[in-house]
């Protein structure tokens, strides 16, 4: 017995062991096996700390809470001076089309906007924009009781839906519709502030809307001039004790057919029924945002950041409008159009590292459904190989610009915005879009250039007077010359890539090779243009475009740190003429030479000087909308930079900022990118290439590893600079060498939330 039982407590033992031994080793291959990052994000409860919030009603355009579905838009306030709360209606689409193309002719039109009008005098309220489901919620409080409120504009329809539950003293509240003037908004707030000099003297006014009832809709058309219209249709109906607002509009040209057009849509919407139509739309908006993920410690900066994201989708989609000045808000503004000497290339810059392609992809599908107009931009001469884009158009782009030589010949703005196109291009790697159209289009930008380029006495070719915006004509323009180089050097690579052996490759290098130097001196590094110094104050940053967006003065270039330290430097003594724009410009700026906390600074002054209470924009009377997405760009740009071939990961990160988080933001060469700071350290990158793209990354990340993943290792080819052979579709992660950090996304801890509105 004894040695029996020995003999059993032996085999025991032995398999004690064993089963030790395969615990430990499964516990350990699970441990490893999780190498790449996990999300833990609740979203709705994320987005909620960045929400806007209202205790005190918004009286404005710029204070109060906006929706959009990237067509159609509508923003909410008090009327000033009247008991009503105002809802606007916004349609991108309606324009006139007349064969004038000037800001006059071709501008965007107004619609018009509701009133809710109540049986009592209004008391007080509060308001809430839901940016999770992209809706607002409202409450009116009236000295007869109380109206709640609940708005959308629905993704998937041309509808916006006004939810109203009353009690009982405020039952028989009332909506009236407001017809908008469908004349040249520059023209009515010319009129409007007596501004003269923007008084067009001979515009010819469109007819007088009509407004009329029929099936129990209601219709209010606006006829043009030039042929077509612009009907707004409505229905109210009940449901229970609740009642719903149902709008929508239809634009047409050349037909007058928008009534029939908007009577069945309407019908059409109305019968989806709402709670459908709100389900669609929830589902739109809880897979945008997911696309994704940024966290600050900087919680304000962070809600500035979210609402960026929630603007942007408002503004544009893959099948929608252009992002103009206004967005799908316009009020009597003098910039009712697009305008293409910075404000449209801006607005998109943000949706390439963020992720968010398909809205950039309403500016591709701009540019390519409408080169006949680009070439019949430019005199009749050059149309046979040239094209041009005016400064300001309608969505069709078509408009005139003047000859090198000439009064304010504005040639750079094609070429800038081939640049977006580039980044969409290089950010997807869709050679489509470079094929289609990029290629043919850019090859005519630049060809325009060369038309005029004159070889001097030094060798150099030089450039004729040309327009550096805002500021003056003049010769060998440094807007110019950044454009023309970048387009030579871009069509250079666009041919190696398609594999075109293009008869013009000779005269795009041999462009390069004697294009005249940037003018510069030693006082203000980068001057306007030849014999012309930076002399007064500018908010453009034209001149330094090749410093940012285009990259080819940087930080990889030696001498380039002091010099672009004293253009900015001397762009920033004088002061007087900076804008929103020009703080956002100079942050990205900062950023792209590692000068994290300077960048912050810049951006925080954007807040301090610039920025209202609903993060739309104010330089001047009107407000516009546009330059607050360029601040997104700045945060991307603190967090990540992908230029020059190489994936810079927390390049210019402020000293005070220790802890951050990104997940799948995009770069250059179509990566996605997640990457983790923890107490100042960067605790963990994970890439994935979805192209197959020589992938280059910059960190500071000390001794980085592959984590399980043994078939990858990294080459060390510079300083903080690494290469990784990394296949298509495949993932991997980087950790400093011996640790196994935590992996997990998640937001970053900080003080404060829901920071904009009006509390």
């Amino acid at each position: 017995m004894y040695f029996l039982l020995i003999y059993f407590y032996t085999i025991m033992k032995k398999h004690l062991v064993n089963f030790i031994r395969i615990f430990i080793f499964a516990l350990f291959f699970s441990f490893s096996a999780q190498t790449t990052a996990k999300e833990n994000i609740n979203w709705k409860e994320f987005l909620a700390k960045q929400d806007l919030l209202w205790n005190v009603l918004p009286q404005a355009w710029d204070e109060g809470p906006f929706m959009g579905n990237g067509v159609m838009g509508t923003y909410i306030c008090k009327e000033p001076n009247q008991n009503a709360i105002r809802v606007d209606v916004g349609q991108a689409n309606v324009h006139d089309h007349r064969k004038d193309l000037s800001v006059y002719g071709r501008a965007r039109l107004l619609v018009g906007h509701f009133t809710l009008e109540p049986v009592g005098e209004i008391l007080s309220g509060a308001m809430r924009l839901d940016l999770w489901n992209a809706e607002t919620i409202a409450t009116i409080q009236t000295t007869k009781g109380e109206i709640k409120l609940r708005a959308l504009v629905t993704s998937g329809n041309m509808a916006i839906l006004v939810q109203t539950d009353a009690t009982k003293g405020e039952v028989n509240f009332k909506w009236v519709f407001h017809p908008g003037k469908a004349d040249s908004p520059r023209q009515i707030n010319a009129v409007e502030r007596k501004v003269t000099s923007q008084i067009k003297k001979d515009y010819i006014y469109n007819p007088e809307p009509t407004c009329s009832n029929e099936e129990g809709i209601n219709f209010c058309c606006q006829p043009l001039l030039e042929g077509g219209s612009t009907t707004t249709a409505w229905s109210e109906r009940a449901y229970g004790n609740k009642k719903l607002l149902t709008i929508t509009t239809a634009h047409t040209y050349p037909k007058d057919n928008s009534m029939k057009l908007a009577a069945k849509d309407l019908k059409r919407i109305e019968k989806i029924g709402f709670d459908k139509l709100v389900s669609t739309h929830r589902n739109w908006w809880h897979a945008y945002y997911p696309e994704s993920f940024v966290s600050l410690p900087d919680k304000k900066l962070e809600n500035f950041y979210w609402i960026q994201m929630y603007k942007l989708a408002c503004a544009t989609r893959a099948d929608g409008a252009i992002i103009d000045n206004c967005g799908p808000w316009l009020i009597p503004t003098p910039w009712p159009n697009a305008w293409w000497n910075l404000n449209v290339q801006l607005s998109y810059w943000s949706v390439y590292t963020s992720n968010r392609l398909h809205l950039g992809e309403s500016l591709v599908k701009a540019v390519h459904n409408n080169q006949q107009n680009l070439i019949n931009s430019v005199p009749q001469e050059y149309r046979h190989n040239s094209a041009g884009l005016a400064v300001a158009t309608g969505f069709d782009l078509a408009g005139n610009i003047n000859t090198p030589g000439s009064r304010q010949a504005q040639v750079g703005l094609l070429p800038w915005t081939c640049h977006n196109l580039w980044l969409q291009y290089r950010f997807s790697m869709d050679e489509s879009i470079l094929r289609n159209t990029i290629y043919p289009v850019l090859t005519r930008a630049i060809n325009y250039y060369l038309h005029f380029l004159k070889e001097g006495t030094d060798g150099k070719l030089h450039m004729p007077p040309t327009y550096s915006p805002e500021y003056d004509d003049v010769a060998d323009c440094n807007f110019d010359l950044s454009l023309l180089r970048w387009g030579c050097e871009t069509l250079i690579e666009s041919a190696k890539i398609l594999k075109i052996n293009d008869p013009l490759i000779p005269t795009w290098k041999n462009t390069l090779a004697k294009l005249t130097d940037y003018p510069q001196n030693d006082k203000e590094g980068f001057m306007i243009g030849k014999d012309m110094p930076y002399a007064y104050s500018h908010r453009h940053y034209s001149h330094l475009l090749m410093v940012y967006p285009l990259y080819l003065i940087n930080a990889d270039q030696a001498g380039s740190r002091e010099l672009v330290d004293k253009a900015v430097k001397h762009w920033f003594s004088m002061p007087n003429q900076l804008k929103g724009y020009s703080l956002t410009g100079a942050s990205s700026i900062a950023a792209s030479f590692g000068y994290g906390d300077e960048s912050l600074s810049k951006l925080n002054d954007l807040f301090s000087m610039f920025l209202r209470p609903n993060t739309l924009y104010k330089e001047g009377n009107p407000p516009v909308m546009e330059t607050p997405l360029s601040g997104a760009q700045c945060i991307h740009d603190m967090l990540i930079q992908s230029w020059g071939g190489k994936i810079r990961i927390f390049p210019a990160v402020p000293t005070k900022w220790d802890d951050l988080v990104f997940e799948k933001l995009r770069t250059q060469g179509a990566f996605l990118v997640s990457a983790k700071r923890v107490k100042g350290k960067t605790s963990f990158i994970q890439i994935k290439s979805l192209a197959g793209e020589p992938c280059v990354i910059k960190t500071d990340m000390i001794n980085p590893t592959v984590w399980g993943n043994q078939t990858r290792t990294l080459k060390k080819v510079q300083n903080d600079v690494y290469t990784i052979d990394i296949k298509k579709g495949e993932e991997i992660v980087l950790m400093p060498s011996g640790v196994n950090s935590n992996k997990d996304i998640a937001p970053v801890q900080g003080e404060g939330q829901n920071y904009f509105g009006m509390h």
